[in-house]
């Protein structure tokens, strides 16, 4: 007895629903489980090189390194970058994912796109600012900071930061997810960053501190390689901005 075969379209339907549901599920689990524990096993050792101004993913992966600081409160911080014209961006959701994901694909504006999560001292960005470069969040300037526990003698807290460009969304080149490639010369983000808040007339002063030092062949949590002298640029924030 010749056995026959559905080919309605209803049916072929159900198979390509079928197909491509298999192929997202296997691309979610090799690119953003399988490919970074196996990353971390094979380049234990590079990590364990990294000095502690270095941030991660939330893999544990090596991501950009220290660049920026500021010393404020948390407001005055919001005030300057508002100042500065650099937008506050958004926590990833769903939401925020589609809406950046639309704007890189109908070159439209994002202008509090999100930024992905990497942890300092174990934790998140505390803030996130943003400076788009033409219209779509596709390119950006863009720095995440944390709070630390440290304290200046006025008592305001130092903030630690890491400033990069995004030049391009793509795919991370070690573990296949989808992110933003940064462009190789952090020294020059570093330095927008604080050049922008001095023109704000909200920064007193600033000065240096030893970073993750000097750097050739970087590469971030994408893979993405990177250059920089490995200095952390510090910019002290007007106690009064009227001063």
């Amino acid at each position: 007895m010749l056995m026959t075969v559905d080919r309605t379209p209803k049916s072929i339907t159900k198979i390509v629903a079928g197909a491509a549901l298999s192929v997202v599920s296997t691309y979610l689990l090799v690119c953003y489980f399988l490919i970074p524990e196996l990353w971390i096993f094979h380049d234990s050792r590079r990590m364990a090189d990294f000095s502690k101004m270095v941030t991660t993913t939330e893999q544990d992966i090596p991501g950009d390194p220290i660049n920026v600081g500021l010393v404020g409160k948390k407001e005055q911080i919001i005030r300057a970058f508002t100042a500065a014209k650099w937008d506050p961006a958004d926590k990833i959701t769903l939401r925020s994912s589609i809406e950046i994901g639309l704007s890189v694909v109908l070159d439209r504006p994002d202008l509090d796109a999100p930024v992905s999560a990497l942890l300092f001292d174990g934790r998140k960005q505390d803030l996130a600012f943003e400076k788009p470069v033409g219209r779509s969040a596709d390119e950006r300037h863009h720095v995440r900071f944390w709070m630390t526990t440290s304290l200046e003698p006025d008592g305001r807290p130092l903030w630690l930061g890491a400033a990069s460009f995004d030049r391009g969304v793509g795919v991370s080149h070690d573990t296949g997810e989808i992110t933003h490639h940064i462009g190789p010369d952090l020294d020059a983000d570093r330095d927008l960053v604080i050049g922008d808040l001095l023109k704000t007339g909200q920064v007193s002063l600033t000065f240096e501190r030893a970073g993750v030092g000097e750097t050739k062949t970087g590469r971030n949590g994408g893979g993405d390689p990177y250059f920089t002298d490995g200095q952390v640029h510090i910019g002290v924030l007007h106690d009064n901005p009227s001063e």
